[in-house]
């Protein structure tokens, strides 16, 4: 029972840290660690699920993993295009 808690609240340290380094991110010129900060909040959410669910924590953590991924990439290659100072 203690492993069960100790994931949840390393899921909501994860989730808290990784939604704080996100807003901070946008300071920071790397596009891989800024995605790198993203993932840190996909990791803490789906540690949150995992106390519930294995199968559904294991699809959170893809699905988030996969559309974050592909959402700041494109983002960041479109700010490049257009010259933008990332």
């Amino acid at each position: 029972m203690i492993e069960i808690q100790m994931l949840f609240y390393a899921g909501c340290i994860l989730a808290i840290i990784g939604s704080i380094a996100t807003v901070a991110g946008p300071g920071v010129n790397d596009p891989i660690v800024r995605t790198f900060n993203t993932e840190i909040a996909a990791v803490g959410i789906s540690l949150i699920f995992l106390v519930y669910n294995h199968t559904l924590a294991l699809m959170t953590f893809v699905a988030a993993t996969a559309a974050i991924t592909l959402i700041l990439l494109r983002a960041i290659t479109r700010l490049e295009e257009m010259g933008a100072d990332v």
